[in-house]
Formats: structure tokens, sequence, C-alpha cells
């Protein structure tokens, strides 16, 4: 008959087995599949709000390419001035790909010499050039794509320091899971004639 001190070494034997294990599955999943990102600031108003919690899908553009329209999580370029060793990631919205002509002008983005629909921000919302779209249209790369936040008067992005590329991006967010009010999945915007 197994003594108590036999039945308790046993118990933090299992406990230990199953921590271990747990562990594992998790750094696999967070290293591999999923991340849980918090939303800083207010640079993605109104879709998003300072201080959710979301989730990026670090496995879509392995095997695919972002998309128009995707919402994103990347590393912030140099340019950005983020304080060195933060790990500064930002959350911003696709609106131009690879081969793409971007404009900025008359209060809105025109893409490809059209001008992209976007019922997601407020009509009030002031759309102004920056530093890397001040000149005129700018062709993206075979590598670049065009971030910019929803909140484009309080967004710093893609129009002041420039395309970002695949390698910078963290993933594809995909759900909302805090606070529990606004919880849920995340879809991409959808352009019609683009």
């Amino acid at each position: 008959m197994a003594t108590i001190s036999q039945k308790v070494g046993s118990f933090f034997t299992d406990l230990m087995e199953t921590v271990v294990i747990s562990a594992s599955i998790f750094l696999i999943v967070y290293l591999f599949f999923l991340q849980p990102h918090q939303v800083n600031g207010q640079s993605m108003v109104p879709n998003f709000q300072n201080g959710e919690y979301v989730l990026t899908d670090k496995i879509s553009y392995k095997i695919g390419n972002p998309k128009r329209g995707d919402i994103v999580v990347f590393h912030a370029p140099e340019a950005a001035h983020c304080a060195q060793g933060t790990g500064c990631d930002f959350i911003k919205r696709i609106l131009a790909v690879p081969g793409d002509t971007l404009e900025v002008k008359n209060n809105a983005i025109y893409v490809n010499g059209k001008q992209l629909p976007e019922p997601y921000i407020p009509a009030d919302f002031k759309v102004l050039p920056g530093n890397y779209t001040k000149n005129g249209p700018v062709v993206m790369g075979p590598n670049n794509y065009f971030a910019s936040g929803d909140n484009r008067p309080y967004s710093s992005d893609s129009r002041t320091w420039g395309p970002i590329t695949k390698q910078d991006i963290v993933g594809k967010v995909f759900f909302r899971y805090w606070p529990p009010a606004v919880m849920g999945p995340i879809h991409s915007a959808t352009y019609s004639n683009f």
C-alpha cells in the first residue's frame, strides 16, 4: 500500500508533467500560430480602441500574401522612432499591395487612380498626405505594402514613413477577445472594383 508521501510525490509529478506539457503547447502555439496583442493608442479609432486585445494569425502570410483591407500587426519601422528595445508593434490596415499606385489627394486615398471606398472611417476624418506621399503618387514595390491607421488625423503610418514589407508583418488580426462587449471575429474590408 502506497504511503502518503508516495501519493503526494506522485501527485506533484503528475502536476509537473501537466504544467510542462501545457507550457510546451502554449509556447508552440505562441511562436508559430497565434499571438495576442494589445491595441495601444488611438490610430485605429473608431474600429479599435486603446486597451483592446486582439489575436493575430501568424500562419496566413506564410502560405499567402496580405490583401488590401486586411488589418495587420507589424514591427514598427525605424522611421517611426519607437523607443529602443520596446518591441514596438503597430496595428494598421493594408490599403495598397505590391504593384499598386497610391495617392493621397482630395481628402481621400486613391489606389490605381480610383478613390478607395472606406465606409469604416467617418466622413469627417481628414486624410492628409505625409512626407512619403506629399509629392504625388507612389508605386508599391514587389514586396511593399501601404499600411494606414483608420484614424487618419492621428495615425503615424505609411503616409509618413513609407511602405512596410511582408517580413515586417507579425500576422493578420482575426479576433478581438477583450473587452467582452466587443469580442468577436475581425473581418477584412472588401473593396468593389479593386
